[in-house]
């Protein structure tokens, strides 16, 4: 019998059911972050009431899950609103911010409309790494007083922390200061792309070796260590499934107004101010294409070995080669380190020693 959320996964997959949107409702920010992927443009945002109807699109659609974030959220003056309305239509709501706006006041109007998370970006208990990552003096202090105001509010509050070369070093210390204020906290090692296709925030990423030290410690890692599931078949069964959820059940939408499959994957299938959300998600031909690969599909990635670790970002593989049915460099990086962690015999050491 499968578990809820697995049934909920396949059904919507299977619907074509859009379960899990993310929208940025804004590109504008008051941090400068050294690997953001944002990028302004010279279009107007989606305004209140295009946003609105956007989200009255989504609830006829079936989204249950909708994320805002950005940019900086709190920058908009209907913030508020918009969460509201998104309640009304029973949205789970989830908030991306690094919360240097948040008052007593919005803490507890977020509160009293049910939002379900709010993740705080920290990159350091370091005040000098943090502000030098976001590039705004006192921006962990503030960032870290926004958090508890949320806490203390009722919020579920998660630290979410990107690993790169600057804090990779530091991350049992946020870990440390997560525990400390009674909140939740996550890491990610995939510095990504920026939105216009520029490359540079890449050079940020950590070493495979640095991120087997963070995947071999048994804080973050509590199953390190326990026997791999026996039965483990040498080659894959799953060809015909899904590599991701992108295009299937979730998407992104840009403060523009543009549909993608994902936030990872810069394929524009159409613009919500030009057609309606419903149109461009079973209809367009962008989509669509996404829409019909199957694992069977990727090349190099259907026959590899070290596929039981793996979780590779389709978005990636095409921001990187070009190739959306090939594989991520960075993502191979990340699974080789898992399989290594794990202490998996399943993977050849050649794979493992290479890089």
């Amino acid at each position: 019998m499968l578990a809820p959320a697995d049934w909920l996964f396949r059904t919507s997959v299977a619907r074509h059911i859009p379960l899990s949107v993310h929208i940025d409702l804004t590109m504008r920010c008051n941090e400068h972050c050294i690997h953001c992927y944002r990028v302004i443009e010279r279009r107007p945002e989606l305004t209140t009431s295009e946003l609105t109807a956007l989200l009255d699109a989504l609830a006829r659609a079936g989204t249950l899950y909708l994320t805002f974030s950005g940019g900086e959220v709190f920058l908009r003056k209907d913030l508020i609103e918009l969460v509201a309305h998104a309640r009304c239509r029973r949205f789970d709501v989830r908030l991306k911010s690094n919360a240097l706006l948040v008052t007593p006041e919005t803490a507890a109007r977020l509160r009293a409309l049910a939002v379900r998370q709010v993740d705080v970006s920290i990159y350091s208990a370091d005040p000098a790494v943090h502000d030098g990552i976001t590039k705004i003096p006192g921006s962990l202090e503030r960032s870290l007083a926004g958090a508890a105001l949320l806490r203390d509010a009722g919020i579920t509050v998660r630290l979410n922390c990107p690993l790169m070369k600057q804090n990779v070093a530091q991350y049992k210390e946020v870990r440390a200061l997560a525990e400390g204020l009674g909140v939740r906290c996550g890491f990610d090692p995939m510095i990504t792309a920026k939105n216009d296709g520029d490359m540079s925030p890449v050079a940020l990423r950590i070493t495979r070796k640095d991120l087997q030290t963070v995947l071999e410690d048994p804080a973050l890692n509590p199953d390190l260590g326990r026997p791999a599931p026996a039965g483990i078949p040498p080659v894959r069964t799953d060809l015909d499934a899904v590599p991701c959820g992108a295009s299937h059940n979730a998407c992104y939408i840009s403060a523009y107004g543009d549909v993608m499959p994902c936030v990872a994957m810069p394929i524009a299938c159409g613009n919500v101010r030009d057609e309606p959300f419903e149109e461009i998600w079973h209809r367009s031909p962008q989509m669509l294409r996404v829409r019909a690969i199957r694992i069977r599909d990727l090349h190099t990635c259907a026959a590899c070995a070290a596929s039981q670790f793996c979780t590779r970002c389709p978005g990636q593989a095409l921001v990187e080669t070009g190739d959306l049915r090939g594989p991520s460099p960075a993502s191979c990086e990340h699974t080789l380190a898992r399989a290594q962690a794990a202490g998996s015999s399943a993977v050849p050491a050649s794979m493992l020693r290479a890089g």
